[in-house]
């Protein structure tokens, strides 16, 4: 059982990581130039930064408790060559006079100007976030990790981590232990929440299905260490995979980024895909209403960073998505984010 002393050294490393990225979220702020608040959404209030922080301890708060009650392994956090973060930290701050450009200019930049070689769907050739290539590039998926920690001050690895919860307690629930189990992450990207489930569960047969090649090419080197990994290319709502073949799937930050109707296509894919009594664990932003102080902060986050579909999301009922043949099992806040999972019934009139 962690100690005393385990809690001081993993709350030392939380406060030095917040304080490397919220310091740089809070530079990138000054170097930019704000994006106007739309008419409607002036004069309601926002957390301010007191607010933030405090509440971004509490997740780490929260991921400590997990951790001490065993629910999963301590972070490695700043695994690797430290001059790392700083190559990070310089590419960055370097983009984000492109990503500035983009956030004040013409709306056609959000677009991508040339389709890249490949099957892409439409609402995908966008650059989301103003980010440099959208989804399509090597520079973007080597950028992209450290742009969401910096989005968050510290806290996207923490936010992922929760789903480790729902995952622990839908193992706990089967027989056979993890090694006799198939889970599929949709949307995978480069593969941080995917490394953090087989550090935890080695034997877990694993598959990423994204639809970025270099994303996945990222993934594939962060995943090289573990046997049982798979890795697609393919759209969440076009999945090669056969009918009732995993046992539990996973979806981290991607229903946001989808249109309506293909969040629907998506619902009915993973229903498709997933065994009768399996497990759905979605993470994605807060939704209106999950927390009101924060509603106005969602209301301005698509004008602020381009998220095309966002909107829509926030208010999207979850529970209607899948309905009819899902029972909601959890649901809990953390941070930006919220954590809900769903067990499919034995049979789909369940």
């Amino acid at each position: 059982m962690p100690d005393a002393f385990d809690k001081l050294a993993f709350e030392t490393v939380q406060m030095a990581r917040i304080g490397w990225f919220f310091g740089q979220k809070l530079l990138a702020a000054r170097l930019a130039k704000p994006r106007p608040m739309p008419e409607k959404l002036r004069g309601r209030r926002t957390p301010d930064r007191r607010r933030l922080l405090s509440d971004l301890w509490r997740l780490i708060e929260q991921d400590w408790r997990n951790i001490a009650n065993g629910v999963y392994a301590p972070p490695e956090d700043w695994r690797g060559n430290p001059l790392d973060g700083l190559r990070r930290a310089a590419d960055f701050f370097a983009d984000l006079r492109a990503v500035e450009a983009r956030r004040h200019g013409d709306p056609a930049e959000r677009l991508m100007s040339e389709a890249p070689p490949g099957d892409y769907p439409r609402y995908y050739l966008r650059k989301f976030h103003f980010q440099t290539d959208g989804y399509l590039s090597e520079a973007s998926a080597e950028r992209y990790d450290h742009q969401v920690e910096v989005l968050f001050g510290g806290g996207a690895a923490a936010m992922r981590r929760q789903a480790l919860v729902p995952l622990r307690a839908a193992l706990l629930e089967q027989k056979g232990g993890a090694g006799a189990f198939r889970l599929l992450d949709i949307g995978c990207g480069t593969g941080e929440f995917l490394r953090e489930v087989k550090r935890n569960y080695p034997r877990l047969a694993v598959t990423g299905l994204d639809l970025s090649a270099p994303y996945l090419a990222v993934a594939a080197r962060r995943l090289a260490a573990w046997s049982r990994v798979e890795l697609v290319e393919a759209a969440a709502e076009a999945n090669p995979a056969a009918d009732a073949s995993f046992d539990i799937v996973t979806a981290l930050y991607l229903f946001h980024e989808l249109p309506s109707r293909v969040r629907q296509a998506v619902a009915t894919e993973i229903r498709r895909v997933l065994k009768p009594g399996g497990t759905v664990i979605l993470v994605d932003s807060l939704q209106t209403g999950d927390e009101p102080d924060y509603d106005a902060l969602l209301d301005f986050f698509p004008y602020a960073f381009h998220e095309p579909y966002y909107a829509s999301y926030v208010r999207e009922d979850l529970d209607r998505l899948f309905t009819p043949g899902f029972l909601r099992e959890t649901a809990l806040s953390a941070y930006f984010s919220k954590v809900v999972s769903y067990r499919r019934g034995e049979s789909d009139s369940a």
